[in-house]
């Protein structure tokens, strides 16, 4: 437990260590990336890993749009290749490794790794809406330091508090 909660600790630290951001960036996207971590090593819930699967893969999507437009070459077409390859490259290898389709691993009859996979995504995405009615509310300004990466962040931990709830009150 000791280890548990020196590694969060350190997690912590490293995350407000981060110098530079940008909207949907690599620290955002390394902030999802280690609450996915950090809550599959602690032994949580497939649905909530799944969340903060969707969300990660939200932000690697839009990561690549950013990309994509700096370089001029954003359009329909390589937008939505983007989407789907990072989308891919996260459903294939857990298809292939048996971890979807696992009878007893549903939520309200739907796989929990592809249902947390898609909520995950919508909290994601509602997340950066909200930092962004945040900005033009306070005239294109941040009300706090790492307000983008943040709010994404807090979005997704709340569903996976809302659903752990969920399943000690309702569930149990």
């Amino acid at each position: 437990m000791k280890n548990k909660i020196l590694f969060f600790l350190l997690l912590t630290v490293g995350f407000f260590q981060a110098k530079l951001v940008l909207a949907v960036c690599p620290v955002c996207t390394v902030a999802v990336a280690g609450g996915l971590g950090v809550s599959r090593w602690l032994g949580v819930d497939d649905f909530i890993s799944a969340i903060w699967i969707g969300g990660l893969c939200f932000s690697m999507t839009v990561w690549s749009w950013n990309y994509l437009k700096k370089k001029k070459k954003l359009n329909l077409v390589t937008g939505f290749f983007a989407l789907f390859l990072v989308y891919f490259s996260v459903i294939f290898p857990l298809q292939k490794l048996n971890f979807l389709g696992l009878p007893f691993n549903t939520l309200w009859g739907f796989d929990k790794i592809i249902l947390g996979l898609i909520l995950g995504t919508i909290i994601f995405w509602l997340g950066v809406f909200f930092n962004t009615f945040l900005k033009k509310k306070n005239e294109g300004r941040v009300y706090f330091p790492f307000q983008k990466v943040v709010m994404p962040c807090v979005f997704l931990l709340l569903a996976s508090l809302i659903y752990y709830v969920y399943c000690k009150c309702v569930l149990n």
